[in-house]
């Protein structure tokens, strides 16, 4: 009579075990959502080169937060961001039964970052590219 008893309650309590979602698994779901819509180090390593048009810069990068232009009217685009992501998740599951004496499980996690990214642009006296820099920091 006891092992009878003793398979089902180890199914049921893989089952609660399962149904868990582990805490990084949260932090991964939420720091992935809308990536594509803000500006990365990844996105001007990979799109942006000497002699694009200052539109296509624009297409790529969106609008700059500022724009310079030097003594021969030569353009400086300055973007400048800086985000704090903060990250908090979890997930509990559990059953009461009475055979089981009560069975939960929790898990959570929470996460606070900061970055910044700044990317000067400048532009030839024709309007293209002539160089580009830019610097990423997280703390």
């Amino acid at each position: 009579m006891m092992p009878r008893i003793r398979l089902p309650a180890m199914l049921l309590l893989a089952l609660i075990a399962g149904a868990c979602t582990p805490a990084s698994e949260h932090a991964r779901e939420v720091s992935s959502r809308d990536s594509r819509d803000r500006l990365t180090l990844g996105t001007v390593q990979r799109e942006i080169r000497e002699g694009m048009s200052g539109a296509e810069v624009a297409a790529v990068l969106g609008a700059p937060n500022m724009v310079t232009s030097d003594e021969r009217r030569r353009e400086t685009w300055v973007y400048d961001r800086i985000a704090t992501e903060q990250v908090y998740s979890n997930s509990a599951g559990g059953v009461n039964a009475l055979f089981l004496a009560g069975v939960s499980g929790r898990s959570g996690a929470s996460q606070t970052t900061q970055r910044s990214l700044t990317v000067i642009i400048r532009f030839s006296e024709a309007g293209t590219v002539r160089d580009f820099n830019y610097r990423s920091s997280s703390f």
